[in-house]
């Protein structure tokens, strides 16, 4: 007897339900991206128990006739492609045909649609039309989604808490409303308005919308593009910083995706502007030929592949790097003017001229440009044509300073291992490397694995200036070394490089290396906290922090100086009271 059967069509379907919808977010996302599709730009979605027992999606679309508002929950009926061809060629959220179906076999659901006519109600209860009449409805379509697997239990116990299911149904939301920033969304739950936007069009705006004040006006606007993409978007400043990396937003082609390639290069552009902990917040639209990307590798349609990937990761970094780089900071205190508690805030360097007042007494360190009559555009500007009068240090760690325009603190560990770190890099990127002989080689004794990775990327330390000889078993000795090594430090620095070389033994990246070892290097030679200092290696640090490249961070992430205005001071101890 034969024991091959074609199931059912109600079978499938359910199991199909399984891949499509897994949570009531899972029913949001086919149906509002239905709507996006159908041209609305007014979605309504109405919320009862964060979906557990209903999910209303309304739109203004093009809406349905009669004969298309039943085929709908036919499997794999679509609209959106005919032939074979058209795969390569998705410019629509959705095309597999299968949510509705799926979504209408575990649940019940009522369908109201119109085309500027009389409308049409379908009602469906496990993928069955228990009804089909006429209703009064505008233009658009309503579909309300009850008793979510209802006729599937063993699904049903897996579904979460109602606070789970509103923050996952709210998270996308936020997605797509800063996918579709042109389109007016409100979710509610339990008559509740949890998000609404105004559809002005205007990202930054709809940013304001979902993410508030403190975000929106931390926002960089950044805009590129190459022979294949295109690159538009906001970048935070690094003072916004979350500590996952759900708030980084790629968007391509209108449709919100995850891709490790993507978030793994956006949060490399922060490298040294955040620590490795914290998070970027980013809202980022890549367009593309549709013909580069393969979104039909999963139903959510979220994971996609893209060609050309390598091009895309060059333009994104370049890109974050370059305007993070055009903003950097300098973080100001401020009083907060209700509570008079002091808070940190950070103001956004203005490239404007200042002339402070100079007394003959004091000595003064000018960390401006060397010649004033060239008529360049100098990034950092705002610390390069600072006068700061250098008064002490405090608690052996913070270097006061002073102008007319307030007190400057600045951590002598982290301006000092953003001078380290600049002049390391700088000498790892020289072409041509100044070595020194040692007189008594150093020898250093490896484990057999860590000697096989040393001896497989022995071109790494020899580029960088290193002679290095076998020495017994799993031994080497340096018999030469680059002189960019700090004094007095040569072994422990040379061990450091070693251990970073068998760190990196897969997917060696030479430039991520140098980065490495600089930041290695620059935070083990510098001067550390609690370590009072002369006056003199003050003068030393003031004026080199102004040459470096960027002076406001330290290769981590941290700040390196910190503003007291005049004005804030006086409030702090009420000598102004506004």
């Amino acid at each position: 007897m034969s024991k091959i059967k074609v199931m059912s069509e109600s079978l499938a379907n359910k199991i199909a339900a399984g891949e499509v919808v897994e949570k009531c977010a899972s029913v949001v996302k086919e149906l509002v991206e239905n709507s996006i599709d159908a041209e609305a730009d007014d979605i309504k979605i109405e919320l009862k128990e964060a979906g557990l027992k209903s999910i209303r999606v309304g739109d203004n679309a093009i809406g349905m006739d009669k004969k298309d508002a039943k085929l709908c929950f036919s499997p794999h009926a679509t609209s959106k492609i005919t032939r074979d061809d058209d795969l390569f060629f998705i410019d629509t959220l959705g095309f597999r045909g299968e949510a509705l179906p799926s979504i209408a076999s575990v649940s019940k659901v009522t369908l109201q649609t119109a085309q500027n006519e009389v409308g049409t109600e379908i009602k469906i209860e496990g993928g069955k039309i228990i009804s089909e009449t006429n209703c009064a409805l505008n233009k658009g379509t309503i579909v309300e989604v009850s008793s979510l697997f209802y006729n599937t239990p063993a699904r049903l116990k897996y579904l979460k808490s109602e606070t789970t299911e509103l923050i996952n149904i709210t998270s996308f939301i936020e997605k797509i409303a800063l996918s579709y920033p042109s389109i007016r969304l409100l979710l509610t739950n339990n008559g509740k308005t949890i998000l609404k936007t105004s559809g002005s069009g205007n990202l930054h705006k709809t940013i304001h919308e979902v993410y508030g004040l403190n975000i929106s006006s931390n926002m960089i606007e950044i805009k590129n593009s190459n022979d294949d993409f295109d690159v538009y978007g906001f970048i935070c400043k690094p003072q916004v910083l979350k500590s996952n990396r759900n708030h980084m937003i790629t968007i391509v082609n209108g449709r919100v995706v995850r891709n490790n390639e993507l978030n793994k290069i956006i949060n490399e552009a922060y490298y040294t502007y955040k620590p490795d902990i914290k998070f970027p917040v980013v809202v980022i639209n890549i367009n593309t030929d549709p013909t580069l990307i393969d979104v039909n590798i999963h139903p959510t349609k979220q994971d996609i592949k893209i060609s050309k990937i390598e091009e895309l990761k060059s333009l994104l970094y370049d890109t974050i790097k370059d305007a993070l780089y055009q903003n950097l900071l300098i973080p100001k205190i401020e009083i907060n003017k209700d509570y008079n508690d002091v808070k940190e805030e950070y103001i956004e360097i203005k490239t404007k001229e200042k002339t402070p007042v100079v007394k003959e007494e004091q000595a003064v360190f000018d960390l401006g440009v060397e010649d004033k009559k060239e008529e360049t555009v100098v990034i950092n500007e705002e610390l390069k044509s600072l006068k700061l009068y250098p008064v002490g240090l405090a608690l052996g760690t913070y270097i006061i300073a002073q102008n007319d325009e307030g007190i400057y603190l600045i951590d002598q560990h982290a301006a000092e291992e953003r001078i380290n770190y600049e002049k390391y890099l700088k000498a790892l990127k020289n072409e041509k490397t100044n070595t020194t002989s040692l007189l008594f080689p150093i020898s250093i004794e490896l484990s057999a694995s860590d000697y096989m990775t040393i001896k497989d990327n022995i071109e790494v330390l020899e580029n960088i200036g290193f002679v290095i000889e076998d020495f017994g078993v799993n031994t080497i000795i340096i018999k030469e070394h680059p002189t960019w090594l700090k004094k007095g430090y040569e072994e422990e620095q040379i061990r450091r490089i070693i251990d970073l070389v068998v760190i990196n033994k897969k997917n060696f990246d030479r430039v991520k290396f140098n980065e490495h070892v600089a930041i290695t290097l620059a935070c083990k030679t510098s001067i550390k906290g609690n370590t009072n200092i002369s006056m003199d290696s003050i003068e030393e640090i003031l004026n080199s922090l102004v040459k470096t490249d960027n002076p406001y961070n330290c290769p981590h992430g941290r700040p390196t100086i910190i503003k007291f205005s005049i004005y804030e001071l006086e409030r702090m101890f009420k000598r102004v009271m506004n």
